[in-house]
């Protein structure tokens, strides 16, 4: 969800943000919070892997919270976590 603020805002599509959001939440389960844990655990991994974006740490340590080791992806950022298998 932060990826398509992100992504949207960036590009200056704000209408397509409600789009976005609703195709994504009929695709997933279940969404998942962010907790200080979870902050904590992505400034080590921003520290520990170079040349990621603060945002990825984020989406890798609640999703290393979680025991999920999966992530659909075109980042390619995302194959330098070695607890991660980036599925295209």
């Amino acid at each position: 969800m932060q990826e398509i603020l992100h992504h949207y805002s960036a590009i200056r599509r704000v209408d397509a943000i409600q789009p976005a959001f609703d195709a994504l939440l009929g695709l997933v389960d279940e969404v998942f919070e962010i907790s200080a844990a979870d902050m904590l655990r992505a400034k080590d991994l921003f520290v520990a892997y170079s040349s990621i974006f603060a945002r990825d740490a984020v989406h890798a340590a609640v999703m290393s919270t979680h025991d999920i080791s999966r992530i659909f992806s075109f980042d390619a950022r995302f194959d330098k976590f070695t607890f991660l298998t980036r599925i295209l």
